[in-house]
């Protein structure tokens, strides 16, 4: 795996990122400043992490994603590269069009920071094959604009194309209000572009992928794709 991760101002989970790539893929990830024009040659993997970049002024993502690297991953991506937006890098992404709908603040007007329950909608992209369809993971999140919204028709879209990857759930798998911890519709937690090569979620899985973090259901996004591009290779 040859990962690079961008690194905007206010972005603060970028070495959170690098270490659980490297400790599961093995290979050492390219920090990209945002001022860049281009992405390391051999790039297989972009990573937009989360914090709060330029202070989450103006919008959550909005100023990042008009960032000169930005339109490097927007080529990138169209040409069927891989990218994983996590948390600020949800927002960034969709407020760079490579996926649609935005994050609004949560329903209850407060920052969330715990762990919750994720359902795997698939087991069959390079983002969830790690995982069994159906299984519950639980991982951290931190965010006070998780609430992801989008016009009736998106949200059928998403649904009918099979592109929510991720749920927030009860630790049974139940989707119901009572689990859906920022009001997101449809409880999303996580979706992707309709080529299905751009994954944004909200939650952290980089921040449980050791046994000293008390939990590892992180991993298995990251070990499948180090396994997709494996296996591309």
């Amino acid at each position: 795996m040859k990962a690079a991760i961008l690194v905007f101002p206010g972005i603060n989970r970028e070495r959170d990122m690098a270490r659980a790539l490297r400790l599961i893929s093995g290979s050492e990830p390219a920090m990209v400043w945002h001022a860049e024009t281009s992405l390391p040659a051999g790039t297989d993997l972009v990573v937009v992490p989360g914090g709060f970049s330029y202070g989450d002024y103006l919008r959550c993502g909005a100023i990042a994603a008009r960032s000169p690297v930005m339109d490097a991953v927007r080529d990138y991506a169209a040409k069927g590269g891989l990218v994983l937006g996590v948390c600020n890098g949800f927002q960034i992404l969709c407020e760079s069009g490579l996926l649609p709908g935005v994050l609004m603040r949560n329903a209850r007007l407060k920052f969330i920071c715990k762990d919750v329950h994720l359902r795997v909608e698939r087991s069959d992209t390079p983002f969830t094959r790690g995982y069994n369809a159906g299984q519950v993971i639980r991982v951290p999140v931190a965010h006070g604009e998780g609430n992801y919204e989008a016009d009736e028709e998106t949200i059928k879209r998403l649904e009918g194309e099979g592109r929510v990857l991720y749920r927030y759930c009860s630790a049974d798998g139940v989707v119901d209000e009572a689990h859906n911890i920022n009001g997101a519709a449809q409880s999303i937690a996580g979706i992707v572009n309709d080529k299905g090569n751009v994954l944004g979620m909200m939650p952290h899985p980089e921040n449980h992928v050791e046994d000293i973090m008390g939990c590892t259901d992180g991993r298995g996004l990251f070990a499948g794709l180090t396994a997709h591009l494996e296996k591309a290779a």
